[in-house]
C-alpha cells in the first residue's frame, strides 16, 4: 500500500506497512514534542531523522505533528511556531526562508465523495508546495494539491483551496488575492 500511496493511487491507510511507518513517526514526534525546548541539538536531530529533510538553521517548535514525518521536507532558515499540523500522506515541500504562525494546517490528504469507497476507508492525496519566502498566518489552513508562489503573504485564519501565485496577500475562506507584494 506504501507504494500506492507514494504514487497518489488510493490506497487503505489502516495497512501493517503503513502502520508501521506511522507508528515510528508517532515515536519521533512525541520525542520532539517532549524534549527539554533549550536542547536545540537534540530537537535538530530528532527532526532530521523524522522527516524527509529539515533545513540547516531551521526551527519547528512543538507541538508538531505529522502522520509520516518522510514526506514532509523543509527548506533552510524556515521558522514554524506551535501547532503546526502536516498530513503529509503526499509530499509536503517547504522552501527556504517561510515563516509559518502557529496552529497552521497543511493537509494533502483526499477521500472518495462517493459513499461505497469512502465506507471501505480508500484515500488518496495530493502534494502541496510552499515556495522561498512565503509567510503562512496563524490558522491557515493549505487544501490538498496547493502550490503557494514565492513571497506570498496568506492572512490568519484563511483556507487556501487552490494555487497562488508568487508575490501576492491572499486572506480569507476560500483565499482570496487582495493586493501584491512590495517589492
Amino acid at each position: 500500500m506504501r507504494d500506492r500511496m507514494l504514487a497518489g493511487e488510493l490506497y487503505i491507510a489502516d495497512d501493517p506497512e503503513l502502520f508501521r511507518d506511522m507508528e515510528r513517526a508517532t515515536a519521533l514526534r512525541h520525542r520532539h514534542n517532549t524534549m527539554d525546548p533549550t536542547d536545540g541539538p537534540g530537537r535538530r536531530a530528532v527532526l532530521t531523522e523524522l522527516l524527509g529533510a529539515f533545513g540547516e538553521d531551521s526551527e519547528l517548535r512543538p507541538p508538531f505533528y505529522c502522520d509520516y514525518g518522510y514526506q514532509t521536507f523543509i527548506g533552510a532558515r524556515t521558522f514554524a511556531n506551535f501547532g503546526l499540523l502536516c498530513l503529509d500522506v503526499a509530499r509536503i515541500t517547504i522552501g527556504d526562508d517561510v515563516q509559518i504562525g502557529p496552529n497552521v494546517q497543511l493537509l494533502t490528504p483526499t477521500h472518495p465523495v462517493a459513499a461505497g469507497p469512502r465506507r471501505a476507508k480508500w484515500e488518496a492525496a495530493r502534494p502541496i508546495t510552499i515556495a522561498d519566502n512565503v509567510w503562512l498566518g496563524g490558522g491557515a489552513i493549505v487544501l490538498p494539491g496547493v502550490t503557494i508562489g514565492e513571497n506570498t503573504v496568506v492572512g490568519a485564519g484563511s483556507v487556501v483551496t487552490r494555487d497562488l501565485p508568487a508575490n501576492v496577500v491572499a486572506v480569507g475562506n476560500p483565499a482570496r488575492i487582495v493586493r501584491e507584494v512590495e517589492p
